[in-house]
């Protein structure tokens, strides 16, 4: 884990700009990270969220602008495995013949070369990562016969293996139970606590003051960016929904 101080930047998006065709995804977008932050996004669907993610991790290449991971290319860092992961369910193939401890396991692979042959050191971090997610007992079973909140702590044991200093979150807590939600928002104050940097788009507005320390209101460019006391105020969020605040009910 990363441990310079945590006023460094993790994350610098630097006014990345996104067309799909002729579809604005992200206008002029900046979003800063520090090291041992964690940080909510928050916006509707189609407000971009995934589209910075996918510009974080150097999936896609703005059209302007910049993007820089631990001060490098995003590729780079993804490749050198300072760049963590976790998808929303509907992006997983829950049939694939792989069980829990295989999946975990893929998150050594960037340090395992060519031959993907696991070796002791490997054998040790995945089990420590099993632990810490509490899914010891379930490591040998199919990971789509785990329940929603399982199949979310597998993926953040996959991060937890693979050592990034910088973890991506896509609706981690959406479907889950609450032990699963407990152990998951542990889990990344602790990375933060050992001075990684976390990036979590969700929904779960109750949950955020508690786990983040700042939040973005994103629609297709950051809005605001700050504590969530003060982010995520109503009149905030109705920009961020495209509400009218000074509209109630049927007006």
């Amino acid at each position: 884990m990363n441990t310079k101080p945590s006023d460094a930047l993790s994350i610098d998006v630097s006014a990345a700009t996104v067309h799909y065709g002729p579809v604005l995804a992200l206008d002029k977008a900046n979003l800063q990270l520090g090291r041992g932050r964690v940080c909510g996004l928050v916006g509707m669907n189609g407000s971009g969220k995934s589209t910075l993610f996918k510009t974080i991790m150097g999936q896609i290449k703005p059209d302007t602008g910049s993007v820089r991971i631990n001060g490098t290319d995003p590729l780079q860092a993804r490749k050198s495995g300072q760049l963590a992961y976790v998808p929303q369910s509907e992006a997983v193939d829950w049939n694939f013949p792989i069980s829990v401890r295989e999946v975990v396991m893929t998150g050594r692979y960037g340090q395992m070369g060519w031959t993907r042959r696991a070796k002791k050191k490997d054998h040790a971090a995945v089990d420590e990562a099993l632990a810490r997610v509490e899914l010891t007992s379930f490591a040998d079973r199919q990971i789509g016969q785990l329940s929603g909140g399982q199949k979310k702590r597998a993926f953040v044991a996959r991060c937890i293996a693979q050592g990034a200093s910088i973890m991506l979150l896509d609706e981690p807590f959406a479907g889950v139970d609450k032990r699963s939600e407990a152990t998951i928002t542990k889990l990344l104050r602790e990375v933060a606590d050992d001075g990684g940097s976390v990036l979590i788009s969700t929904h779960d507005l109750h949950a955020l003051p508690e786990l983040a320390d700042e939040a973005v209101l994103l629609m297709r460019k950051v809005l605001m960016h700050g504590h969530p006391d003060q982010v995520l105020q109503a009149e905030n969020l109705a920009l961020a929904f495209g509400l009218d605040p000074m509209k109630r009910g049927g007006e």
